[in-house]
């Protein structure tokens, strides 16, 4: 019986090792969707699991909105003034040097 097993024993090995692999790469491919697509994960027992809110979480949550709002803003203003900036850096060394030679005069 050995005779007849043992020259196909790496194959079996390695078939189970792929079974394995699929089965894990399966699960992590399960986990991801239901995280996609806003599903509760689940236990080791099959119970789903739902993150758990209190008061001073959502109280956290809510500040951290306002935060958030309030540095959009402020990013929003810094990207203005970098726009004005960068017109301002770019814009005026070209047209200072046209305002210096018109102010020469004709070319002879």
């Amino acid at each position: 019986m050995d005779i007849f097993i043992y020259p196909y024993l790496p194959w079996i090995v390695g078939g189970g090792f792929a079974l394995g692999a699929l089965g894990i790469a399966g699960w992590v491919f399960t986990t991801f969707m239901r995280i996609k697509h806003g599903y509760p994960l689940e236990n080791a027992w099959g119970m789903a699991v739902h993150p758990k809110v209190s008061t001073e979480a959502q109280e956290r949550i809510t500040l951290l909105t306002n935060e958030n709002v309030q540095l959009r803003a402020e990013l929003g203003s810094v990207k203005d003034r970098l726009a004005t900036i960068e017109r301002i850096v770019t814009d005026g060394s070209f047209r200072l040097e046209n305002e210096i030679e018109q102010l020469r005069g004709p070319k002879n």
